[in-house]
């Protein structure tokens, strides 16, 4: 059974869609899949055993991408099933140009036009759940259980005790706390913890500022590693972590996906749709705010006192609660 499999751009809502995977794989006899999406969810999710192809989608640098997508599509060839997890027009031509006759994706304009099976998918729900349904949209049947998030990344195993630290969220700074209160909280712990930094290429001068503040602390047993890791090492150092407090980010569905006890900072964004899914131990931190969850990148309000009113006393407190 050969499955195409679009993959999310974002780390976050990649990982997100593993447990649609494991369901396909589950269901569908001897699958075999073929993953196309992004650097980063390519870099996260080719590890998976039943994956026999892994493409980076580079259509979008082409000097005119429709073109770039249906050579892209005559590569990839015929499929049994497709299934689309991004909701974008070039990804409904790419499953169309492939010549399969069930092909999966959200109902948008386009791929109502396009594409065979285009369900109608409540948003009301966990971002889990949402890609679970789509995925499973021609399954003849299937129990509505979804299982946990599925990394196949070997963690690293550290000597001690650590503690992940992750300031950073891609999609924006609405979406960040602040580096001092990190540095707070991880104050508290060292004691108890070695400190690992994390943080991508444009994270840098955040995870500095932690590293600023620990040193003023006088705290020496912390190692760095923003921008310095590709996101195969990210994912494994994030799994062989023993605690991690983040930020709403790809990085928390990371620890998740490795059951590593997390706290979650969130401002502005909708935890009951992309909060870990199924972790044991963990937590989130939030504060109830009227303009809130805005989903914007950037405060529009301009106070940010969604994140604002988050104190490093809160989370120490909650961060106590599940170790």
């Amino acid at each position: 059974m050969k499955i195409l499999v679009i993959l999310p751009n974002w780390l976050g809502d990649a990982i997100m869609a593993t447990p649609a995977i494991e369901l396909l794989a589950s269901h569908y006899r001897d699958a075999r899949f073929t993953f196309v999406g992004s650097y980063v969810s390519i870099e996260a999710l080719k590890h998976h055993p039943l994956c026999e192809r892994a493409i980076v989608d580079d259509t979008k640098k082409a000097s005119n991408r429709y073109i770039a997508t249906y050579r892209l599509a005559g590569e990839l060839g015929q499929f049994n099933l497709a299934v689309n997890f991004r909701n974008q027009l070039h990804a409904s031509l790419l499953l169309r140009f492939t010549k399969t006759v069930v092909c999966i994706s959200r109902r948008s304009w386009h791929s109502m036009f396009l594409l065979s099976h285009t369900p109608k998918i409540s948003t009301t729900q966990h971002l889990v759940k949402q890609y679970a349904q789509l995925a499973m949209t021609d399954a003849d049947h299937w129990n509505a259980q979804v299982p946990k998030l599925a990394l196949y990344i070997e963690p690293k195993r550290y000597d001690k005790l650590t503690l992940g630290i992750n300031a950073g969220a891609t999609y924006g700074s609405a979406k960040r706390w602040y580096p001092e209160r990190f540095a707070e909280v991880a104050k508290e712990f060292s004691n108890q913890y070695d400190i690992v930094i994390f943080g991508g290429p444009n994270e840098v001068e955040m995870a500095s500022e932690i590293e600023s503040n620990l040193k003023y602390f006088n705290i020496t047993n912390y190692k760095n590693l923003a921008g310095k890791t590709k996101i195969e090492e990210l994912c494994a150092n994030i799994a062989g972590c023993s605690l991690f407090i983040t930020n709403d980010s790809g990085p928390m569905h990371v620890a998740a996906s490795y059951q590593v006890p997390t706290v979650a900072i969130f401002g502005p964004t909708k935890h009951k749709e992309t909060s870990q899914w199924m972790n044991e131990k963990s937590a989130i931190v939030r504060h109830e705010m009227d303009c809130s969850p805005c989903m914007k990148r950037e405060c529009p309000l301009g106070h940010h006192d969604c994140m604002k009113t988050i104190t490093a006393a809160e989370v120490i407190e909650t961060v106590k609660s599940i170790i």
